[in-house]
């Protein structure tokens, strides 16, 4: 292998890397989708993104000699996956499962959430200090932040987790 910085090696170079960011990052989104069961979106990105890489490895394979290519592709592979996260975050599709525990709040939050809008079930349990209110709520993945920061709000000791949903049948589901 050798490293040539004429302008053509550079230019195919990134090329290379802009099809690779291009091909991860809808490698990524279509992951996504595949995990919310959205299949025609999934399709569709998969579609694209096979056609991408198709012709990004086939760039490199064809000059296998000029190690920028394969820096190009390293580098657009690495950046695509970040890309696609952030596109992934920004549009925040689906729903999260958020279990909201508090000592001695709950229900002052759950009372607050039900009163924007959000479905809230207050649970009673016992945490390692003692008898505590575990608040279950699923809420779209955009909402998140918001519910957070209310539950913040009140009572800042509370320990929230998250996990991703599929709605499945019936129930409340705030849209």
């Amino acid at each position: 292998m050798e490293f040539v910085l004429t302008p053509e090696a550079l230019l195919g170079a990134g090329l290379i890397f802009m099809l690779r960011v291009s091909d991860m990052t809808l490698d990524t989104l279509r992951v996504l989708m595949v995990m919310r069961g959205r299949k025609p979106i999934a399709w569709l990105l998969g579609f694209f993104q096979s056609a991408i890489f198709i012709l990004a490895i086939s760039s490199v394979l064809s000059n296998l000699s000029n190690l920028l290519n394969v820096i190009g592709y390293a580098a657009g592979f690495a950046t695509g996956n970040v890309v696609g996260m952030m596109i992934e975050e920004r549009l925040a599709i689906g729903h999260i499962n958020l279990s909201i525990v508090s000592p001695t709040l709950g229900s002052a939050i759950a009372n607050r959430l039900r009163d924007e809008g959000y479905a809230i079930t207050e649970i009673p349990a016992r945490g390692k200090d003692g008898v505590v209110t575990l608040l279950n709520s699923s809420v779209l993945r955009k909402n998140v932040n918001h519910v957070r920061s209310v539950v913040n709000e009140i009572d800042p000791g509370a320990f929230i987790t998250a996990e991703d949903v599929r709605p499945v049948r019936r129930g409340f589901w705030r849209a």
